[in-house]
């Protein structure tokens, strides 16, 4: 038997944003029906480095699919050495035999389906009639964010806040000649939130810079930036107004949006209106009002990478592509 090599430039193609966005639909609704066996993602931290790595197993009963992800995260990376923030590694395990039949980039599957989620989110809980995108954060999450949000939401208007002048008006300037919707640069986060039918925070700040009352009755908040514990973006006030979403409690209390208030004892399992995927499957009502402010806190699943790496390895064998390897010779 021979494992499969798949680089980034081989797999970028082969997936668009709207088949991953399925393929992540697919994932929640799977973990709901409690098909899915998936301990929580464990951490390494490299206290010296500013960074951490952390590992993420996963196996899809029914499908048969299996796999383990590494990724790591270093905010310095893209300032200090001229690499990602985020970099990843999957491999893709033949559950019957162990042997491994795919290893194949996982940053640009990562950055994909991490913005998918967004998409999926978006899709079951945002207003119908939702028109203005608030970008709180201007890198590559916000980007693959925007990306699926533009799939599943009619996008009239897009504001976008970021620390860096530059970055922000560079952003807001190529979705304007991209996408051919009005995007802005805005000064303050502030500008960028009041406002907003659906946000979507993806920095990795460590303390609440979107303030309750800058939220309006009816947004859409999808909370991404928090994936470690003591991160958070959101004021905790704004959670006792909200409908509160989750993709996983293990995951979410531990290293979410709401790991500080949960630590704090200000939010319980109980303050939580359930999981996405059980919105999705049905279990669950998601919004039941254009009142309603609804959130979501991402912190990233592996069953959301192994669905995602599964198909594209998948299509990656019909096209014959890849190179192959007998790591047991």
């Amino acid at each position: 038997m021979e494992t499969i090599l798949l680089n980034q430039s081989q797999i970028k193609g082969l997936m668009s944003m709207k088949e991953i966005i399925e393929s992540v639909e697919t994932a929640f609704e799977v973990h709901a029906e409690r098909r899915v066996e998936m301990p929580a993602k464990e951490y390494l931290f490299y206290k010296k480095f500013r960074g951490d790595l952390r590992i993420m197993p996963c196996f899809i009963r029914g499908m048969n699919e299996s796999g383990v992800k590494c990724v790591n995260v270093h905010p310095d990376n893209p300032r200090k050495h001229d690499l990602p923030t985020v970099m990843a590694i999957i491999e893709l395990v033949d559950p019957k035999t162990g042997f491994p039949i795919s290893i194949m980039d996982g940053t640009w599957v990562t950055n994909m389906r991490t913005g998918a989620a967004a998409g999926v989110a978006t899709k079951y809980l945002a207003r119908d009639n939702s028109e203005v995108l608030g970008l709180v954060g201007a890198g590559v999450q916000a980007l693959t964010g925007f990306e699926a949000i533009n799939e599943v939401m009619d996008i009239k208007e897009v504001r976008v806040s970021c620390r860096t002048c530059k970055t922000r008006e560079q952003f807001a300037n190529y979705i304007t000649e991209t996408y051919e919707i009005e995007a802005k640069a805005t000064e303050t986060i502030k500008e960028a939130v009041i406002g907003s039918d659906v946000l979507l925070t993806t920095t990795p700040s460590r303390e609440p810079i979107v303030k309750s009352k800058w939220i309006s009755p009816g947004t859409h908040i999808n909370a991404m930036g928090a994936d470690a514990p003591g991160k958070e973006e959101l004021d905790s006030h704004v959670f006792y107004k909200s409908k509160l979403f989750i993709d996983c409690w293990n995951q979410a209390s531990h290293s979410g949006e709401i790991n500080i208030p949960v630590a704090e004892g200000i939010l319980r399992e109980s303050n939580v209106q359930g999981t996405l995927g059980s919105v999705i499957t049905g279990d669950i009502p998601g919004r039941t009002s254009d009142e309603d402010i609804t959130i979501f806190d991402s912190t990233g699943l592996a069953v959301q990478d192994i669905v995602t790496a599964w198909n594209i390895y998948q299509k990656a064998l019909n096209k014959g592509i890849g190179q192959k390897m007998n790591f047991l010779e």
